[in-house]
């Protein structure tokens, strides 16, 4: 199924997964979670008034926003369509049952072929923008992802990410850290000429996590856009 924000600004969004406690879309790149002081296009406007319109109802239409995306960085969302969904699926993200999985393609070559990196982040508000920093350091907070390496091509390395945390940019942070910037990435990535002629490689690819109500496990998955970087790589990479 298809949504659109208004017959203006056509942003298409591609429906996964819908049911009376639950939608599942593909966040274009460089389209907001939510709404802020831009008033650009945000995920959670566009699916309210894609219920709003297919079930016809009146005033406010009530949908959960329980986590997000980077403005940059596309991929799978899910939303709830009621409250209880919304606090049952936000304890699973508390406890860390709730599965999220990214794709990156990363700058450089010699990575572990499986790590677990574990960084304290602190975000400065003033310049929007997260750095490493020691624990001890007030108003950090733990980071932790795992990642595997896939393939390499060239001079860029594709990973499978499961991260551990939501902080904020964290994975773009953490991969700078240990010298593999995303690829594309204008805030953390090097200053290379052509190099951000591309949308930042990131992509939110896989959520793996318990329904709400029927308590069967959901798992649901969409591939990165035929593009480049993503194209260098063997597509079947991409339905791990």
């Amino acid at each position: 199924m298809i949504a659109k924000l208004d017959n203006v600004n056509p942003v298409k969004v591609k429906i996964v997964y819908e049911d009376n406690h639950l939608l599942a879309a593909i966040k274009p790149p460089n389209i907001l979670s939510q709404a802020d002081h831009t008033g650009d296009a945000d995920m959670l406007t566009l699916l309210k008034g894609y219920i709003k319109e297919k079930y016809q109802k009146p005033g406010n239409v009530f949908l959960g926003l329980v986590h997000r995306l980077d403005r940059p960085v596309g991929g799978i969302m899910v939303f709830a369509r009621t409250s209880k969904a919304a606090s049952r699926l936000s304890e699973q993200i508390r406890g860390r049952s709730f599965e999220k999985h990214y794709l990156a393609v990363v700058i450089g070559t010699g990575l572990k072929q499986r790590d677990r990196l574990i960084h304290h982040l602190k975000k400065d508000r003033t310049g929007n923008k997260v750095y490493v920093v020691d624990s001890r350091t007030t108003g950090s907070m733990e980071a932790i992802l795992d990642y595997d390496l896939l393939a390499v091509s060239g001079r860029l390395s594709l990973i499978k990410v499961r991260l551990l945390t939501g902080r904020p940019h964290q994975i773009r942070v953490q991969l700078q850290a240990i010298g593999h910037p995303l690829y594309g990435d204008r805030l953390y990535g090097p200053d290379e000429r052509g190099l951000h002629a591309c949308p930042i490689a990131l992509w939110a690819y896989r959520l793996k996590f318990e329904h709400p109500t029927k308590k069967d496990i959901l798992d649901l998955t969409a591939g990165p856009p035929d593009a480049y970087p993503w194209s260098l790589f063997d597509r079947s990479l991409y339905s791990l």
